[in-house]
């Protein structure tokens, strides 16, 4: 009697569908961490600092502490948060600050399973996106889902998110807004699910999309938690 040991091998790959219908899928993500800090009185010689790192960075003014910045590092290897970031904030400025934990969000890109162009929906989309020098007003937030959501079947799952996105849509399509989805489950200390990026040439309409939202039957019904709410202007950014 003779056992087989082969392990059975875990398709971990993002999935997308091509024109043609054939499914793609690409085993790349984009990992994103944001952090915030206060006791911030000179943002110049921070910039100095970020703009010599040649690291993937934005650095945002916080509209809700005059003393406050938020930091968002972005890279496709995990590894760069507890390496190369970690020894840039232990050897600058950021070492004079307070941080503030409970603002601290991580997530990755994902696909749903339909997009065309992986690599852009992963990974240059969504740099390109918080590189934007023309869009600099932020609120990022995490969010946590009642876990009853996900005994609900697939087209209920669908109808739910399809309303909150075609929200997202609208002001996308009008230039007011645009949005970063990242996925965080097992990667905080509060179990968030995911993390959301709000993105604006105006910071008003981000609030009026927030507000709208309130009302789609996944905001009102299926969240267990939301927030805490970092609200920015992006001061200094990365080269796109």
């Amino acid at each position: 009697m003779s056992t087989d040991n082969t392990e059975a091998k875990l398709d971990l790959s993002e999935k997308g569908r091509a024109k043609d219908g054939t499914v793609i899928s690409m085993d790349k993500r984009l990992f994103m961490q944001f952090m915030a800090f206060g006791d911030c009185w000179n943002t110049d010689e921070i910039i100095n600092e970020l703009r010599n790192s040649k690291m993937d960075l934005v650095l945002y003014a916080d509209i809700n502490d005059p003393y406050g910045i938020g930091l968002l590092a972005m890279s496709q290897d995990p590894d760069f948060f507890v390496g190369d970031l970690r020894k840039f904030l232990n050897n600058s400025t950021f070492m004079e600050l307070s941080q503030k934990p409970e603002m601290t969000m991580l997530g990755r890109t994902y696909s749903f399973g339909y997009e065309p162009d992986l690599e852009k929906t992963l990974i240059s989309g969504q740099r390109a996106k918080v590189l934007d020098s023309d869009w600099p007003w932020a609120i990022w937030y995490p969010l946590r889902r009642e876990k009853g959501f996900e005994t609900l079947s697939d087209d209920e799952q669908r109808a739910i998110l399809g309303e909150h996105g075609k929200l997202g849509f609208k002001f996308g399509h009008a230039g007011l807004g645009r949005d970063i989805r990242l996925a965080s489950h097992g990667l905080d200390k509060n179990d968030n699910d995911f993390v959301i990026g709000v993105l604006g040439k105006d910071l008003f309409p981000l609030s009026a999309l927030i507000q709208a939202m309130r009302k789609t039957k996944q905001t009102s019904q299926y969240l267990e938690s939301l927030g805490p709410f970092f609200v920015g202007k992006a001061i200094w950014q990365s080269e796109l």
